[in-house]
């Protein structure tokens, strides 16, 4: 699907892509899954699964560079700081005529509105953490993300 995610559809899957319990062993899965995607996909991507103040997966394919796990820390720090996903904050952004990284409060070393990071949250809890993939284009960074999220989510529920 190459049409953007309108703001509602992006907020959406912020609601409904929430665990009932995450942990140690849920991130890892998390991150597991994510490496799964990018190697069935032959896609070179970084991953990083933070959640109660630490990295809990952290993972760079061969042929990743340092600017991956740079623009992580961005986008997991955009995801810590506004509450939603990286790409809904670009799109939101983008919807107001500006540019986020450019804006008087933002610091564009800190921070950055590209989509690829997306909030962990833990039903009637809130945010415990975030999910981040960097290497794609920021669309498909996001959408490797909701897959895995989704798939994941699943398959806890079952069990």
């Amino acid at each position: 699907m190459n049409e953007e995610y309108s703001l509602q559809d992006l907020l959406g899957q912020e609601s409904e892509l929430q665990f009932a319990f995450f942990n140690n062993q849920t991130a890892w899965k998390l991150g597991c899954q994510l490496k799964k995607i990018a190697e069935d996909n032959s896609t070179l991507v970084a991953i990083e699964v933070y959640a109660f103040s630490q990295t809990l997966f952290s993972y760079a394919m061969s042929g990743t560079q340092l600017d991956n796990q740079i623009w992580i820390k961005r986008k997991r720090q955009t995801v810590l700081r506004f509450g939603h996903s990286s790409y809904y904050i670009g799109q939101y952004n983008k919807a107001k005529n500006r540019e986020f990284e450019q804006q008087v409060h933002i610091n564009a070393d800190d921070y950055c509105a590209h989509g690829g990071a997306f909030p962990i949250r833990i039903k009637k809890c809130g945010l415990v953490g975030v999910v981040t993939v960097s290497g794609l284009p920021q669309r498909e960074d996001h959408q490797m993300v909701i897959d895995a999220l989704t798939d994941l989510i699943k398959s806890v529920q079952k069990s």
